[in-house]
């Protein structure tokens, strides 16, 4: 197999929504995007499949060696072997690929987040910074599409924590900062547990009530940074926007149903999501 066809398998088998997005790229860049966000998942996997922690803080380690290495002209994993020919042509720079390991470095150090200035550091790393790079590969010819990149980060990361709550309190994590739960009165350990009838109280309502709401706000946010100028290149981009927007309002629309069920979009409504926005521009 050879690091295209990795990457390439990686990325679809992933069934993320990121992977329609990237259908209707030139190959170049789809290529460039595509190995990204393979390093992307592959990092992200090495926290999410292995229970060990320490094991798991090793293999974070080999990558930071392994992005070394690369940039060093001697890659070694398929992923940075598909990587490297097309880094410089579109700016994907060593330290965004440490950023990304970084992010997934806190998931091993901590499973809670004091408050949502800490938790907006963590979006940073694990989405904000990939936000930049897929704005780069895309193409872009003004410095404010990088903002609009970040927020547009913010925005995806905090739709998967909502979604996510659930999934993520079955391995013992809270993501909801902290402070906002003693505001809303919800108690980690009622999410830790899931348990009926207080798990779709009016405090649990209230609190994703709170969650979505700043969810939309960064959306919009996003979209009103992006400059006239990028927004036909930037389409992936808002294609991936509308995709998580939709998925946003179908949680929002089953009462926050988060805590025994993962909401997703199917693959078919992806791709017209995909294809409308193509279509419209927007």
């Amino acid at each position: 197999m050879t690091p295209q066809q990795y990457v390439q398998d990686k990325a679809a088998s992933s069934g993320s929504s990121f992977y329609y997005a990237f259908l209707f790229l030139p190959p170049p860049r789809r290529a460039a995007i595509t190995a990204f966000y393979a390093f992307c998942r592959e990092v992200d996997d090495v926290v999410d499949e292995t229970t060990d922690s320490g094991i798991a803080a090793t293999k974070l380690h080999w990558w930071r060696q392994e992005v070394a290495a690369a940039y060093g002209g001697k890659p070694s994993h398929p992923v940075m072997n598909a990587l490297m020919p097309l880094a410089k042509d579109f700016d994907i720079r060593a330290d965004h690929l440490l950023a990304v390991v970084d992010g997934c470095q806190m998931d091993l150090d901590q499973t809670r987040f004091l408050d949502y200035p800490s938790l907006q550091r963590y979006c940073h790393l694990v989405a904000g910074v990939v936000g930049e790079v897929a704005a780069n590969i895309f193409g872009r010819t003004h410095d404010n599409t990088l903002a609009y990149a970040h927020q547009l980060g913010l925005a995806l990361q905090l739709t998967n924590i909502i979604r996510d709550v659930g999934d993520d309190a079955r391995r013992g994590r809270v993501y909801l900062p902290m402070s906002e739960l003693q505001r809303f009165d919800v108690k980690a350990h009622e999410l830790l547990r899931r348990e009926a009838p207080w798990g779709y109280s009016d405090r649990f309502q209230a609190l994703m009530r709170f969650q979505a709401d700043r969810a939309h706000a960064a959306y919009d946010a996003a979209i009103a940074l992006l400059p006239d100028a990028d927004r036909i290149s930037q389409k992936p981009g808002l294609m991936m926007a509308n995709i998580y927007r939709t998925l946003l309002r179908d949680i929002e629309a089953q009462g926050f149903q988060v805590l025994h069920q993962r909401t997703s979009v199917t693959p078919l409504r992806k791709l017209w999501i995909a294809t409308r926005t193509h279509l419209r521009g927007r």
